[in-house]
């Protein structure tokens, strides 16, 4: 009878521990910039911090006004929620593809910023670990500074038991009182994480939580459900065709090289060649400034406030982004925010926005909707396949 049931655990301990393939809910909602418009502040915000997407990637080259920490975020609206320690304290946050880091708000924050937001408790939790370490993430000329520590992150039924994971002190700026989501999630490589702190998706993998070194993410363009990270595997109901496969040129983004940009077969942008990130923490597509305003031209958008009629939207052409040979195009309804941050009845705005950092393109969400997007690790490679 003992020996029976020492087999029966065995089985069970061992079930416990198999590689998971995890599918985490993004709830699409406001964006940040639709909250401050609401409460009046987008005018005063924007004059005070003008956003620059570049200080994202290049803090050092950001304006000397761009002192707030999630100016990067916003117009992103697809969120997601953790949890961190024991019993779980719960999240929401930004799987973001461009940064590396895992940061929340903790009690220790006493900015005007985290006070509207879910904050860590390290009292709170049986499983907490603190570190002699702290964390400055740069952005802009200001910075998210606090501590790092460790504990049991769960990611949809994945449980991390020894993530490193930052908790905010500092997040300077009143106006992210009105931020929708409390942290980010990043998904980049372990090579641009502040401190040397280890991704949350390396920490899976060294772990063998996950059946593939790869997540995958599907953005839905309709509704408020629907969209997803997948850790682990591939959902081949969410893309029609094949999986196209492309090589990363760096290990630090998810970077790629792009071929060119055309529309109705001419070349716009891109020529010979340039770099491109694809990035879900950035809701717009962003490019150099030459190649972008030939974009807005082309759609209408030309006036200096990338303004452009709704009603143009199934008129437009599709802008196509040549990939490793092959051709990925974003569709004219696709090309254009019906959720215009103008005031004007009848008035969109322009899914474009210019980034001057040597020939540098971020395809953001603008670009992800249009496509399933799988991040494979273990061959330092990125596929895009059509939605079905």
């Amino acid at each position: 009878l003992n020996e029976r049931l020492v087999c029966c655990l065995f089985v069970i301990d061992q079930s416990l521990s198999l590689p998971l393939l995890i599918r985490v809910s993004l709830k699409k909602g406001k964006s940040l910039r639709q909250n401050l418009k609401e409460h009046g502040l987008l005018e005063d915000f924007l004059k005070k911090h003008p956003y620059n997407v570049a200080s994202k990637y290049f803090p050092s080259l950001a304006n000397d006004y761009a002192s707030e920490p999630l100016t990067n975020y916003m117009d992103v609206d697809y969120y997601g929620t953790i949890s961190i320690g024991t019993p779980a304290q719960d999240f929401t946050v930004i799987f973001d593809t461009g940064s590396s880091n895992l940061w929340v708000p903790s009690v220790y924050c006493s900015s005007t910023a985290c006070s509207n937001h879910n904050k860590f408790n390290p009292s709170d939790s049986s499983t907490y670990q603190a570190t002699s370490q702290s964390l400055s993430i740069q952005y802009g000329t200001g910075s998210m500074t606090g501590i790092l520590a460790y504990d049991t992150v769960q990611v949809g039924g994945i449980v991390d038991t020894k993530q490193i994971f930052g908790l905010s002190e500092t997040e300077p700026g009143s106006t992210f009182y009105y931020a929708p989501f409390d942290g980010i999630l990043g998904l980049a490589f372990p090579s641009i994480a502040s401190s040397g702190a280890t991704p949350v998706f390396d920490n899976m993998m060294n772990e063998g939580l996950v059946s593939q070194d790869l997540f995958s993410v599907y953005l839905s363009s309709n509704g408020q459900s629907g969209s997803f990270v997948m850790f682990g595997g591939i959902d081949s109901s969410y893309y029609s065709g094949s999986l196209n496969w492309i090589p990363l040129s760096s290990e630090t983004y998810w970077e790629i090289t792009m071929d060119s940009v055309t529309m109705n077969g001419q070349t716009i942008a891109c020529s010979g060649g340039c770099q491109a990130i694809i990035d879900t923490g950035t809701s717009l597509l962003a490019g150099p400034s030459t190649g972008i305003s030939s974009i807005n031209s082309y759609i209408g958008a030309s006036d200096g406030t990338v303004r452009i009629s709704c009603s143009d939207m199934s008129s437009l052409p599709n802008i196509v982004f040549t990939i490793n040979g092959i051709e990925f195009p974003v569709p004219g309804e696709a090309q254009i925010h019906k959720g215009s941050s103008l005031g004007e009845s009848g008035s969109c705005t322009s899914g474009f926005e210019s980034i001057d950092v040597g020939g540098l393109w971020i395809l953001g969400d603008v670009f992800i909707r249009q496509y399933y997007v799988v991040f494979d690790r273990a061959n330092n490679q990125v596929a895009l396949a059509n939605v079905a």
